[in-house]
């Protein structure tokens, strides 16, 4: 087969649409919010096209595409870190306070994003790649470029955290018991 732009233009399309769901659920719950899951795979896959060639021939396109989608998610939350850090410097004198909009008696699946979103964006990488993408450690160290260990770690952290975030969303919510 030729390998001219239109063909390689089908195979990604092709690639694209087969991973879609996926790769928009791992954002989603990376980034907690639909639209901007949809941004993030759109930015990432515009990265995977232009390595088309590259990502194509590697040994496992999935997990190089993971990646970039792990890595874009990272680029943007250290640019809104910036931002925010930028902003509660210019409001130093703490007149501003964070809106911490909570949702009483959320469903179980709401206070889990909920939750997710909570976590510091490695832990919440971690998280989401082992126990919802169901990718072995070694594969989520891939994805996140980091060692089989930090990964172990991270992924640990984030459990703990998510479970205590979790039990006080219970009581807080009016359950009265910690699950």
């Amino acid at each position: 087969m030729g390998d001219t732009t239109a063909d390689r233009d089908e195979e990604f399309r092709e690639f694209v649409a087969a991973r879609w769901p996926r790769l928009l659920r791992t954002a989603y719950l990376l980034c907690g919010e639909q639209h901007t899951a949809e941004d993030l795979v759109q930015s990432a896959l515009v990265r995977v096209y232009v390595a088309w060639r590259r990502v194509r021939a590697a040994d496992e396109p999935d997990a190089y595409v993971r990646r970039v989608l792990v890595n874009e998610h990272a680029r943007r939350h250290r640019r809104k870190l910036k931002e925010l850090l930028t902003l509660s410097q210019d409001h130093a004198d703490g007149s501003q306070t964070p809106d911490r909009d909570r949702i009483s008696l959320a469903d179980d699946r709401e206070m889990l994003r909920h939750a997710l979103a909570q976590l510091p964006p490695r832990q919440r990488q971690a998280v989401v790649l082992r126990y919802w993408e169901d990718l072995s450690e070694s594969q989520v160290a891939v994805a996140m470029g980091c060692s089989v260990g930090t990964v172990k770690s991270q992924a640990a952290k984030g459990l703990a955290k998510l479970r205590a975030a979790l039990a006080r969303e219970d009581v807080t919510a009016g359950h009265g018991e910690v699950r």
